[in-house]
C-alpha cells in the first residue's frame, strides 16, 4: 500500500496518510533542527509517516522572564486593591488621638481636643457633658462643685441594653429613656433593671487636654473590682 513522506520544503505538515488527511502545526514557524521520520503500521493496516520535529534550545520562553512578568502583574493587580481597603481598615480604628501616657483624647461635640481651661469656662459646677472617650464611648465630663474637673469620667453606656443614658439635672441622676434604669450623680446604679453601675474611666489633664485613661483600680462607688476592666 502506499504512503506519502512529508516533503523537507512544507515544515508546516507534520503528518500525513493515505486517507488525505493532514496534522498542521502553525505554533511553530521556526527552522527544525533535526527531524526524524516514523512510519508506523495502523491496526487497519495503513501505513503512517510521521515528521518529527525538534525546537532550538535559544527560542524556548525565558523562565525568569516568565516570573518577572508575574511579579508584574500581582504588583499590579495588588496595589489598586490595596489602596481600596485603607478607607475600610480606618473605619475599624477608634477615633481621637493618643495622650502621652496612652490615654484617649477628650473630643467635644464637634470632634475638637478638649482643653481643661476652655471648658471649665462654659461648663459650671455640676455640669456633666458628653465628650468622646476610650474607643469612642460617649463619656461625662464632670465639673466638681469647686469649678474643677473631676478626676474620673462615666461612661454613659447603659448596663442593661446599651442605650446612651442622658443626665437629668433636676433629678440630680442618670435615667436611661430605654427601660427606666437609674443611676446617681457618680454613675452608680440605684435602679434597674440595668444589673451593674456606669463604667468609669481617668479624666487625667496633660499638656492642657482632657486625656481619659482606662480605669482598673478599685471602683470607688462600690468597693469592688472593676466589671469593665
Amino acid at each position: 500500500m502506499a504512503s506519502s513522506t512529508l516533503s523537507p520544503s512544507a515544515p508546516s505538515q507534520l503528518c500525513s496518510s493515505k486517507s488525505g488527511m493532514f496534522c498542521l502545526s502553525q505554533a511553530f514557524l521556526v527552522k527544525p533542527t533535526s527531524t526524524q521520520i516514523i512510519r508506523k503500521e495502523t491496526h487497519k493496516g495503513m501505513r503512517l509517516t510521521c515528521q518529527a520535529t525538534s525546537i532550538p534550545a535559544d527560542r524556548v520562553p525565558d523562565m525568569g522572564k516568565r516570573q518577572l512578568m508575574n511579579l508584574l502583574l500581582l504588583g499590579a493587580v495588588s496595589l489598586p486593591a490595596g489602596f481600596m481597603l485603607v478607607p475600610y481598615s480606618a473605619f475599624f480604628v477608634p477615633a481621637g488621638g493618643q495622650g502621652a501616657g496612652g490615654g484617649t483624647v477628650a473630643k467635644d461635640a464637634i470632634g475638637n481636643d478638649v482643653v481643661a481651661a476652655e471648658w471649665l469656662k462654659t461648663h459650671g459646677p455640676g455640669d456633666r457633658t458628653l465628650t468622646q472617650g476610650l474607643k469612642g464611648d460617649p463619656t461625662y465630663l464632670v465639673v466638681e462643685k469647686d469649678k474643677t474637673l473631676a478626676t474620673y469620667g462615666i461612661n454613659a453606656v447603659c448596663t442593661h441594653l446599651g442605650c446612651v443614658v442622658p443626665w437629668n439635672q433636676a433629678e440630680n441622676k442618670f435615667i436611661c429613656p430605654c427601660h427606666g434604669s437609674q443611676y446617681n450623680d457618680q454613675g452608680r446604679v440605684v435602679r434597674g433593671p440595668a444589673p451593674l453601675s456606669l463604667a468609669l474611666a481617668h479624666a487625667d489633664v496633660d499638656d492642657g487636654k482632657v486625656v481619659f485613661v482606662p480605669w482598673v483600680e478599685t471602683d470607688f462607688r462600690t468597693g469592688e473590682a472593676p466589671w469593665w476592666a
